[in-house]
């Protein structure tokens, strides 16, 4: 590669490195001026706090040991029959009953814990999920082998604290591990074979380069649109075809000048897929694949539509027809946060010696999405994220797979652990803040018929 190649990478990086260190400092100045209230609720005793932390100590190893397993062996979406394994055995090990292929995906797995009154009328259900798909290429780039232990850790905590005193648990636990997260939803998948029926929240934690109480997820559709014109002699004769192609270039930049009238935190990606075979040959068929992302439900469907409209109107001006299909896998909703349940997550990392930052510190620019936002649209949940690198690095990168294996990730998997372990037993204890969750997810709109949304 010569210099004069290199040197608009090199500008790039600078840029970009730039304006990371403008939204630190950003941050910065946030942070001086706000912080978290966290919560006002009782929860649990503190007594039943410090066994939890016993508790989630005594297992650190073994599950610092099965997220380095987990970390050397990653399974991409659909094909974590491996990992799935790994965490039915660990339960397994425990006295602990697990399904291994439920809700309608072979990868996903299921146990549940039930404590004093867990079978009454009325008595409280709460499901901890773990992920453990990992990306192409870049292994656990995203750190789903940290989300697998914080989930199961944090149940088997409590499973080991229901089984010395089952009054410590009152209600019902749920662990849920959720495979195809990565560029697909199957978290969907499960609900819509009745994996989150019957609960009254649903909680899981994220590793990051921040500890955030609660992060901007977008939500996100997928979009296939072909073009459909006719073929003909590029030089002879090309009055006589019709240019798919031109249609799909039409749309590419359409979407383009599109986004200045967009919200900032809207996202539209695509790529041109196909677009003939040969330039002396006026192309019939062209393709583009593209997602659709937003900070709101109602917007992302607005977004669509727009979307759709760009795709149609390419086609009238290029003189071919166009097909448009939504959605090959599920789409994601965005996050729908439950506060009530944030302030006691932002409470017990607090124990931990973590600060998570309010909402709105960090920028929300830095935003992708997850399919638990179809999760938080049917029962109340939380998704916050945990530090475990520094703030530069990215997401879905070789240098972030390497922080989930670091000694910061150690320590993050036993501090979110105890933290969705405190969480789940502060709702099981406290009947008050028990009612505010349900109030606040039924002010917020309640569960949303996720399925016939886009309908």
């Amino acid at each position: 590669m010569t210099s004069e190649q290199s040197a608009p990478r090199a500008q790039h990086s600078e840029v970009s490195a730039a304006y990371l260190r403008q939204l630190d400092q950003e941050r910065e100045s946030a942070m001086r001026t706000s912080s978290h209230p966290g919560s006002s609720f009782a929860g649990a005793a503190e007594t039943l706090h410090e066994q939890l932390e016993q508790l989630v100590a005594a297992d650190a190893g073994e599950m610092v040991a099965l997220m380095l397993d987990l970390a050397a062996h990653p399974e991409v979406a659909f094909e974590e029959h491996r990992s799935a394994r790994a965490i039915a055995d660990h339960l397994a090990a425990h006295g602990i009953e697990a399904q291994l292929g439920v809700h309608g995906l072979a990868t996903a797995v299921r146990a549940e814990i039930r404590g004093a009154g867990a079978d009454e009328e009325g008595a409280p259900t709460l499901a901890i999920l773990s992920e453990y798909d990992a990306l192409p290429g870049v292994g656990h780039g995203c750190g789903h082998n940290v989300i697998a232990v914080m989930g199961l850790g944090a149940f088997l905590a409590l499973a080991a604290l229901a089984e010395s005193d089952p009054s410590a648990v009152p209600g019902r636990v749920v662990f849920l591990g959720t495979p195809a997260e990565e560029g697909h939803t199957g978290k969907e998948h499960m609900a819509r074979e009745g994996a989150f029926e019957g609960l009254d929240a649903a909680i899981m934690a994220h590793p990051y380069g921040y500890d955030l109480a609660d992060q901007t997820w977008l939500g996100r559709r997928t979009l296939t649109v072909e073009f459909h014109g006719h073929t003909a002699h590029a030089s002879a004769q090309p009055y006589m075809g019709r240019n798919a192609l031109d249609a799909a270039n039409l749309m590419y930049q359409g979407v383009g000048l599109m986004r200045q009238q967009t919200p900032p935190t809207d996202r539209i990606h695509a790529v041109i897929r196909e677009g003939g075979e040969r330039a002396s040959v006026i192309p019939d068929h062209a393709r583009l694949d593209l997602y659709v992302r937003s900070q709101r439900p109602q917007t992302l469907r607005d977004l669509s539509q727009r979307v759709e409209d760009v795709a149609r109107g390419a086609a009238l001006m290029a003189g071919v027809g166009v097909s448009v299909r939504w959605d090959e896998h599920p789409p994601s909703l965005p996050v729908r946060t439950n506060e009530a349940l944030t302030g006691r997550w932002v409470q017990a990392q607090r124990r931990r010696g973590r600060d998570p930052l309010p909402h709105g510190v960090v920028s929300p620019s830095l935003a992708a999405s997850t399919d638990f936002g179809n999760v938080s649209y049917r029962v109340p949940g939380i998704h916050p994220v945990i530090r475990i690198a520094p703030s530069e690095v990215a997401l879905h990168t070789r240098e972030f797979a390497d922080c989930a294996v670091s000694e910061e990730a150690r320590a993050a998997a036993a501090d979110g652990a105890y933290g969705l372990a405190a969480t789940v037993l502060d709702v099981l204890h406290d009947p008050v803040l028990a009612a505010a969750v349900t109030e606040e997810f039924e002010a917020a709109g309640g569960a949303i018929d996720v399925p016939g949304f886009f309908d």
